[in-house]
């Protein structure tokens, strides 16, 4: 592991708004804010959203900052990569903000049945071809069910045209409330783009920054989760992706030359 990794990962140690636990930890001990967030750190009745896969953070603290009546926790298992976000909200102030480094897969570890009001999956991994580790996919629907509240929100902002297509197939095959559906975000001409939020578009991850730099479309989708009922996996064929992402240097030069 690089020094700066290692600079990272103590650094982190000392802010407040970062809880760190390895895969296995809350087996034994359990988690002693489970069911107490609100009271206990965020210190208000105000929503609870999560960002699953938050990478840098940049969405869960843009997030905060324009909702400031909402509390917002981003969740990944990279803790180097949070840093950036973590350090952000400890040197602005944001007490509307948490970082909890582990794996989306131990979600109900953390947050008691519907302490959760809206989860946020900005830009995964499609898994074309591991739909059980897809966070779009069933499996990880009857996971988010044992956190969010009856009905609650899930919203998708994806560069993959396999991922969104796979989400809107499943969510129709089992009837989930439709929210909104844009197979563009940027298309601000198009009939729905009026009532979006701003914050879509306003808001970008590294990730959206990189597809956007191509010049590929954003899709987004937005929808609620029933808290009962057996589920379906879309059985259709759809056609994969087919493109890769860049390194993270080759997009930091592209953003240096645009400067």
């Amino acid at each position: 592991m690089g020094k700066n990794k290692l600079k990272k990962f103590r650094e982190m140690e000392s802010i407040d708004c970062v809880f760190q636990y390895p895969f296995g930890l809350l087996r034994e001990k359990g988690f002693p804010m489970k069911g107490r967030w609100r009271g206990e750190f965020f210190h208000n009745d105000g929503p609870i959203v999560l960002e699953l896969g938050c990478g840098k953070g940049e969405y869960t603290v843009g997030l905060a900052r324009r909702f400031p009546d909402k509390n917002f926790i981003g969740i990944d298992i990279k803790g180097a990569r949070m840093h950036s976000g973590a350090c952000d909200a400890r040197d602005n102030g944001l007490t509307n903000v948490a970082f909890l480094r582990t794996g989306i897969e131990l979600l109900d570890n953390f947050f008691a049945p519907g302490e959760v009001d809206e989860i946020w999956i900005t830009f995964p991994d499609p898994q074309m071809k591991k739909v059980r580790k897809r966070l779009t996919g069933t499996t990880f629907m009857n996971l988010y069910r044992k956190v969010l509240k009856p009905g609650g929100r899930i919203n998708l902002k994806t560069d993959s045209p396999f991922l969104y297509t796979y989400t809107s197939l499943m969510v129709r095959l089992n009837g989930f409330p439709l929210l909104e559906d844009s197979p563009d975000l940027y298309d601000t001409a198009a009939p729905h783009a009026a009532r979006l939020d701003s914050a879509l578009r306003d808001i970008k991850t590294y990730y959206e920054r990189q597809w956007l730099a191509r010049g590929l479309q954003i899709r987004y989708l937005a929808f609620s989760l029933p808290p009962e009922g057996e589920l379906q996996e879309p059985q259709d064929d759809i056609p994969l992706d087919t493109y890769r992402s860049f390194s993270r240097g080759t997009l930091e030069t592209m953003n240096t030359n645009s400067d």
